[in-house]
């Protein structure tokens, strides 16, 4: 039996009980429900955290903000924009219709709806939305190492660029480099070296203790992390846990001056953003930083606040 938190989040958004009442009751089976009873109040549940949608069903004859006025703010809002939106109304005639898919509503239920019918579009519009959800996850996850890539980073980057830019707190990006990859890929062949790039992946990954902290693939032998609301000492705590626990796989490393064994250079970057700098220099500081690290020798830390 599927867990009740596991099941799609569908808001009904009317102002008139009846039909609320109607709509809750064909959906309650198969997914969550919420209710808003006006536009305002709709905006305000999907903008609060976890009270984001797998789809609305939306009246557009509302007292106050109507649906179409709904819509399209959530269709303005890069956070909301890929909500599935089917209308349910009474206004049913071609020129509403093409009005509200043109906003960027994905059906229309014309009123007096039969709820067999709604209950089979939900479905299709849900199922279509997992499918989407999925190929969108799968892009942002590297091929080999199956951790974040680097499409994921700097989206992740970007916001909490602006998080901290809107709240005044500090930011910290980390970057690692495999000490004399190519020289491991030489000896190892490509395959031997892909094992170590997932190895080492699974060994940064493990060190990031909080849920806020993300860490991604950057490119070849190189991996990055965003930590928000980190200042320099706690980027450092990270960085030294990824150098010692990519040491502690000892991992042979036949071509490495570093030690004999597969590490990383590590540098790391922190401030607290504010324009007109962008989240680009935090992260080319910090790719300085692991420049530095692997000038001085390799196998260490190198930071800058």
């Amino acid at each position: 039996m599927q867990n009740d938190n596991n099941k799609p989040l569908v808001l009904i958004v009317d102002d008139t009980p009846t039909n609320i009442q109607v709509l809750a009751e064909t959906l309650r089976a198969d997914y969550r429900v919420k209710v808003a009873t006006s536009g305002q109040a709709a905006l305000d549940i999907v903008g609060r955290e976890g009270g984001k949608p797998d789809l609305i069903l939306l009246d557009v004859m509302m007292a106050g903000m109507d649906g179409y006025e709904v819509c399209r703010r959530l269709k303005d809002n890069p956070d909301t924009h890929g909500i599935p939106v089917i209308f349910v109304t009474a206004k049913n005639d071609a020129q509403d219709e093409e009005r509200g898919l043109r906003l960027g509503a994905m059906d229309y239920i014309a009123k007096p709806f039969h709820p067999a019918i709604v209950k089979a579009r939900v479905q299709n519009h849900i199922s279509l939305k997992m499918k989407t959800d999925l190929l969108e996850s799968l892009a942002l996850i590297d091929g080999l190492t199956g951790i974040p890539n680097r499409r994921r980073l700097d989206e992740t980057l970007d916001a909490e660029w602006k998080r901290g830019l809107r709240n005044g707190t500090p930011l910290a990006v980390a970057m690692a480099d495999i000490d004399y990859f190519k020289a491991y890929n030489d000896h190892y062949g490509h395959g031997g070296g892909d094992e170590c790039l997932k190895a080492v992946a699974r060994a940064l990954s493990s060190s990031l203790v909080r849920p806020a902290d993300m860490m991604a693939r950057y490119g070849g032998e190189e991996f990055a992390a965003v930590m928000p609301d980190t200042d320099a000492a706690g980027a450092k705590l990270l960085a030294q846990r990824w150098c010692d626990n990519v040491a502690a796989l000892v991992l042979p490393h036949a071509c490495s001056s570093a030690g004999g064994h597969v590490t990383v250079s590590v540098g790391y970057a922190c401030q607290v953003p504010e324009a007109p700098q962008s989240p680009q220099m935090l992260l080319e500081m910090a790719d300085k930083m692991l420049y530095q690290a692997k000038e001085h020798g390799r196998n260490q830390v190198c930071g800058s606040q």
